[in-house]
């Protein structure tokens, strides 16, 4: 395993929610890591965000790592959740609360309540 897939490894396992964006979450570089962050951010999600663009190696080592080929991607107790569409549509579809309720992951039902009724 390469030091670039030894370091994702342990960051998704040691964190409860795990972003890898192109940017941060409080400047996201990209509009779909833009996307995903807002909606994380807006609904009250404590997680790591993980600048790709700061790292080559971990850029392309995140797409091996999930054997996914886009950024952003999301993490969950260190099982990859997708990227921006498959985040997007479990946000509308309300499986995202789902899965953040069955492992512990504190949000604000509320506002992700808010952001179904916008997108009505």
């Amino acid at each position: 395993m390469s030091d670039a897939q030894t370091q994702i490894k342990e960051t998704v396992e040691s964190n409860d929610v795990v972003l890898y964006m192109k940017g941060t979450k409080d400047m996201p570089q990209c509009g779909f890591s833009s996307r995903v962050a807002g909606v994380l951010n807006f609904i009250g999600v404590d997680y790591t965000d993980v600048n790709v663009l700061a790292d080559e190696g971990i850029r392309q080592g995140i797409k091996d790592f999930s054997d996914w080929p886009t950024i952003p991607q999301l993490y969950v107790k260190g099982e990859f959740v997708g990227g921006c569409d498959i985040i997007t549509e479990m946000t509308l579809s309300g499986e995202l609360d789902t899965l953040f309720e069955s492992n512990g992951i504190a949000y604000d039902k509320a506002s992700a309540e808010k952001i179904r009724e916008a997108n009505a």
